[in-house]
């Protein structure tokens, strides 16, 4: 099958050519448009881009694996998404379990940023850069199950309906802790975005 003909099928065409086929195309195809929204998920939750690059590629071990486990009820994406959720809860947990992360934790020494001299700078121009970190480190202090929802819903923008098929949760569980979430996330941030 040509490249282009494989960029053009669906998620879901993708996965049941490859169960039929074992063509490894159809993988590489699944592989590219997934990576990189897979690590933004799995960053958002983790904090950490080692341990973030780690999930990603077991969650693509997995699917490969288990191609055929995959039932075509479901949409690919709802799939691939509960399991790098799950891989990634799993690391959370033994993270917990050696101590290695604190509520304060601003993440990899690599990732400090260096202000430049000169004194402080005006508010308007602050680099979107410390923002964006601010944002991470907030979402960080979320409960792990408030911070996956928003995650998904806000980030992700998966619909309330594909969350729900994901946790295996009611719709109106997802919401309520997609709202709780988010308050709370507002309340870690109210001072980051004043006027």
């Amino acid at each position: 099958m040509s490249d282009k003909r494989l960029r053009d099928l669906t998620d879901e065409e993708l996965i049941l050519e490859f169960q039929k086929t074992d063509n490894t195309e159809t993988f590489e195809v699944l592989m590219q448009r997934y990576k990189n929204p897979l690590f933004n998920f799995v960053f958002r939750f983790l904090g950490d881009r080692d341990s973030t690059a780690d999930v990603v590629q077991e969650t693509f071990i997995k699917v490969y694996k288990n191609k055929d486990s995959y039932k075509t009820f479901a949409k690919f994406s709802t799939w691939i998404y509960t399991i790098a959720g799950n891989l990634a809860k799993t690391e959370l947990q033994r993270r917990k379990r050696k101590n290695q992360v604190s509520i304060n934790s601003y993440g990899d020494d690599e990732e400090t940023m260096e202000l430049p001299d000169g004194g402080p700078l005006p508010d308007r121009l602050v680099d979107s850069g410390i923002k964006n970190k601010m944002i991470q480190d907030a979402l960080l202090k979320l409960p792990e199950v408030y911070r996956e929802m928003v995650i998904l819903r806000d980030i992700q923008e998966f619909s309330y309906e594909e969350i729900a098929e994901m946790m295996n949760i009611s719709i109106g569980t997802v919401k309520s802790r997609i709202n709780r979430g988010r308050s709370q996330l507002q309340e870690l941030l109210r001072d980051i975005f004043k006027d």
